[in-house]
C-alpha cells in the first residue's frame, strides 16, 4: 500500500505579515537542521528564493554549499537538478538539444538541466564561458530559446551557484553581465568548533538531508513571492537605495558602479528582508543590511596593492558608503 505524502504545513493559511515571518521561519528552521551555526547564509538564500532572484555562493570546498542549496530545494515540493560544471559541458546540456524524431519526421526538443524548479550550477566558474553563458537568458527571462523556440521554465525558478575562489586552479572568472544577474552572493566560512564537533556526531551514521520534508508546496511560494512584491516601499527608502547605487559609480576607488539591475535588485531583497522581519515595510535599515551581498560581487575595484588591500577592498569601500550616504528619516510615507 502506497503512502500519501503529508501535505506541507502553512497549506491554507492566508498570507499576511505575521504569517509570511512564521513560515518563513519554519522553512530556516528546517534547512538549519543540515547547515549548523549558518543563520546569515540560511537568511541569504531564502531572500533569493522569495525575491525572484538567484544566488551565487562563494567559497573554499567542502562548506556545506551545495548542502545549503539541496536543504533550500527540499523544503519545497519542487523539482530539483545539479549540474556539474566541468570544463567540457557543452551549452545544449544546460538548456537542452532539439533531436529529430525519424518517426514522427520532426525534430523534438529535449529540455536540459535547467528545466527545473530549483537549479543547482555546481562549481559555475570550472567551465568555459561559452557554457556559464547558457544560463543568462534562462535567468533574466526564465526561458530558453532553442532553434528559434522558446520554452518557459517552471515557476518558482532559481538557480543557486557555487563558486570556487578564482586562485583555485582550473576556475575561469564570471564575465561581469552573467555576475550581474546574480541577486546575492554569499559566503559560508568555515563553521565554529562547536558546530563542526555536532556535524561530527550528527552525520556519524545518518545523513540528516535525507530527514527533510517539504514545508510548503511550490504554488505556495508563489504565493509568499507574491506577498512580498506588495512591500511597500517609500519614495525617501528609494532615493536611499539610488544614493547608495550612485555612490559606487563616483568612488573613486572603484572602476565599475551598481548598475541599475543592482538598485532594483536591492530593493527586490529589501522588501523579503523586511517582510522575514513580519513587517509590510522597508526600512532604510533593511536596504543597508543588503548593500554588500547585493552590491560586491558586481563592482570592480581599482587595482590596490599591498598594505592597503585590505581598506580597499570591496566590502570594506561598500561599508564606508553606507556610512557617508544620508539615511531617510521618513520611512513609511
Amino acid at each position: 500500500m502506497t503512502e500519501t505524502p503529508p501535505t506541507p504545513a502553512h497549506a491554507d493559511v492566508p498570507v499576511t505579515a505575521e504569517s509570511f515571518a512564521r513560515i518563513t521561519e519554519t522553512i530556516a528552521e528546517s534547512v538549519s537542521t543540515v547547515i549548523d551555526g549558518k543563520p546569515a547564509a540560511v537568511r541569504g538564500a531564502l531572500v533569493a528564493l522569495l525575491a525572484e532572484g538567484h544566488l551565487l555562493i562563494e567559497d573554499v570546498p567542502g562548506v556545506g554549499k551545495t548542502m545549503l542549496a539541496r536543504a533550500l530545494a527540499a523544503t519545497i515540493d519542487g523539482t530539483v537538478r545539479r549540474i556539474q560544471f566541468t570544463p567540457d559541458l557543452l551549452p545544449g546540456d544546460v538548456t537542452g538539444v532539439s533531436v529529430f524524431d525519424p518517426v514522427a519526421r520532426e525534430f523534438e526538443f529535449k529540455p536540459g538541466a535547467v528545466f527545473a524548479h530549483v537549479v543547482i550550477a555546481d562549481e559555475i566558474n570550472r567551465s568555459s564561458p561559452k557554457t556559464q553563458s547558457a544560463l543568462l537568458e534562462a535567468m533574466e527571462e526564465r526561458q530558453v530559446t532553442v532553434d528559434g523556440r522558446t520554452h518557459e521554465l517552471p515557476k518558482p525558478f532559481l538557480v543557486v551557484a557555487t563558486q570556487n575562489p578564482l586562485d583555485m586552479e582550473g576556475t575561469y572568472a564570471l564575465p561581469e553581465a552573467q555576475r550581474d544577474r546574480f541577486m546575492m552572493r554569499i559566503s559560508m566560512g568555515y563553521p565554529d568548533a562547536a558546530a563542526e564537533v555536532l556535524m561530527l556526531r550528527q552525520r556519524e551514521t545518518e545523513n540528516p538531508l535525507e530527514k527533510i520534508t517539504p514545508v510548503l508546496s511550490s504554488e505556495r511560494v508563489l504565493d509568499l513571492i507574491g506577498w512580498a512584491r506588495r512591500i511597500h516601499v517609500s519614495p525617501a527608502v528609494e532615493e536611499y537605495a539610488v544614493g547608495l547605487a550612485h555612490a559606487t559609480r563616483v568612488h573613486p576607488d572603484l572602476r565599475l558602479g551598481a548598475s541599475p539591475r543592482a538598485t532594483l535588485q536591492l530593493v527586490r531583497a529589501a522588501k523579503v528582508w523586511a517582510a522575514l522581519d513580519g513587517r509590510s515595510f522597508v526600512i532604510p535599515d533593511d536596504v543597508a543590511s543588503l548593500v554588500v551581498p547585493v552590491f560586491a560581487h558586481r563592482l570592480i575595484p581599482t587595482r590596490v596593492s599591498g598594505a592597503r588591500a585590505d581598506a580597499h577592498s570591496i566590502p570594506a569601500i561598500l561599508e564606508r558608503i553606507i556610512g557617508t550616504v544620508r539615511v531617510p528619516l521618513a520611512a513609511r510615507s
